[in-house]
């Protein structure tokens, strides 16, 4: 009797112990929850906030892009100077440099040549979109891009960029339409920022249009284009910049919901209800057989650290190196220039593979491949101990040297011997074309500024190559 008493006290010891357990457990998951949403909801903001400003950071470095390839239009007028009032010439030097519209201007800012005739006589009177660039007339020094701006014939968004040629005798002016580009760009970022997120099981992240409630990202790609009312969350009680927490029915599981909206995105983080009772149920069984659950418990918490750390790891190595080179991308570049000091002393070098159009017309994309992988290998051969070698565009490559300045020359010199020395199997031989620019040689406003007269330089040498070997720049 006594045996039965105390194995029924015991019984009720553990079963006391675990109702005990089970309420802690409710509470303690319960703000667990909320916690872990919270944190959550501020992680997907800051990540999304963080991604506007790569967007805005990407279109000064459009800027600067545009007014490279007008120097380049300059450079290439300048070796060709019968192009000048050629339309189909102009128009294939164009589309060679990937621009949508040239248009030369005489030294009072009147358009009068270029690859639309219809714009001949325009000038920096003709309207507000054109009277942007009068500051050019007084300083002929001056190099300019505006942001995307409706055009003063038609109203056409578009972006200019424009420079005075080497003899200051006439501007050359690019013009682009880039705005279906950046429009592309942030649909596509929000899908994959979300997708990235990572989430505990029965976790589920949303991001929507504050006013339609239409998804523009999920965990679940599946759910990308609905509305979140079709999925069983009622979001039309959640104001700007509030955080509601509420119970709903979604995809037909029972879930805890926390919605927090700002002026651009209403986000929504789901927990099923199943998989938060299972680790209750868990968690009430790991107080019967303690020491193993325990230990099993830390190894898998230790386990899944390493997994995430791991898997942060790749995706920032992942994200920062280019798939074809493994130099830095153009991500790594942009992050990098970011830190550098002005004040400090290093060398920014622009580089550019020449002939790689006519490589890939001629051989296909293969040996294409092979002269860009065979460039970058050269460049880290020779800059890889001393600085970072990035790829930041399809034949574009950029070093920052941080060390040994004073050997520069030297290096380059034997960079130079290296290229001249190099054969593949699908390509006979390669040639690039290089520039640089210290840091210390001129009180420079900002990287950027370095970069465009690193870049002026490495045209220069590129236009030389394709004067003395004959070769035509349009097809190479």
């Amino acid at each position: 009797m006594k045996k039965r008493r105390l194995a029924a006290l015991a019984v009720a010891v553990i079963v006391v112990a675990l109702m005990l357990e089970a309420g802690i457990l409710k509470y303690v998951n319960d703000q667990m929850t909320y916690r872990i949403s919270e944190v959550m909801l501020d992680r997907v903001f800051t990540v999304l906030e963080k991604n506007e400003q790569s967007e805005a950071d990407m279109i000064e470095s459009l800027k600067s892009d545009y007014i490279v390839r007008a120097r380049a239009v300059s450079y290439i007028l300048d070796a060709k100077p019968e192009a000048e009032l050629d339309v189909d010439e102009l128009q294939r030097i164009a589309k060679l440099i990937s621009v949508d519209e040239i248009h030369l201007l005489d030294q009072t800012g009147m358009i009068y040549s270029g690859t639309l005739p219809k714009y001949f006589g325009y000038n920096f009177d003709t309207g507000e979109q054109m009277a942007y660039f009068k500051p050019m007339l007084t300083d002929k020094q001056l190099s300019m891009c505006q942001d995307v701006t409706p055009n003063t014939a038609e109203g056409k968004e578009m972006m200019y960029a424009i420079v005075w040629d080497e003899s200051a005798s006439k501007m050359i002016q690019v013009g682009i339409t880039p705005k279906h580009l950046l429009q592309e760009l942030k649909h596509n970022q929000v899908p994959a920022v979300v997708a990235d997120m990572p989430l505990y099981k029965g976790m589920e992240l949303y991001v929507a249009d504050p006013e339609t409630k239409q998804i523009e990202g999920a965990t679940d790609s599946t759910q990308l284009g609905r509305r979140l009312e079709e999925l069983g969350i009622d979001a039309e009680a959640v104001s700007i910049g509030q955080t509601i927490r509420m119970d709903a029915v979604v995809k037909g599981e029972d879930c805890r919901c926390m919605l927090q909206k700002d002026a651009k995105y209403l986000v929504v983080i789901t927990e099923e209800k199943a998989v938060y009772l299972e680790s209750s149920f868990v968690a009430m069984l790991i107080v019967g057989v303690y020491l193993i659950l325990a230990s099993c418990g830390m190894i898998y918490m230790l386990a899944e650290v390493m997994k995430e750390k791991y898997e942060k790891e790749k995706l920032l190595y992942t994200s920062m190196t280019d798939e074809l080179t493994r130099c830095g991308n153009r991500h790594a570049y942009e992050t990098d220039i970011a830190k550098l000091d002005l004040q400090a002393a290093w060398a920014y070098l622009s580089m550019d593979v020449n002939g790689l159009k006519q490589v890939n017309d001629t051989r296909g994309h293969a040996a294409g491949d092979e002269l860009i992988c065979a460039a970058a290998e050269t460049m880290k051969h020779s800059f890889a101990d001393i600085g970072r070698v990035y790829r930041i565009g399809g034949d574009e490559f950029v070093v920052i040297v941080t060390g040994e300045l004073e050997a520069l020359d030297a290096r380059l010199q034997d960079f130079d011997v290296d290229v001249a020395h190099w054969q593949g199997e699908l390509v006979d031989s390669m040639s690039i074309a290089w520039g640089y620019v210290l840091s210390t040689e001129h009180p420079w406003e900002s990287v950027h500024e370095i970069s465009k007269a690193a870049d002026i330089r490495m045209y220069e040498r590129k236009a030389y190559f394709y004067r003395e070997s004959g070769v035509d720049c349009r097809k190479s």
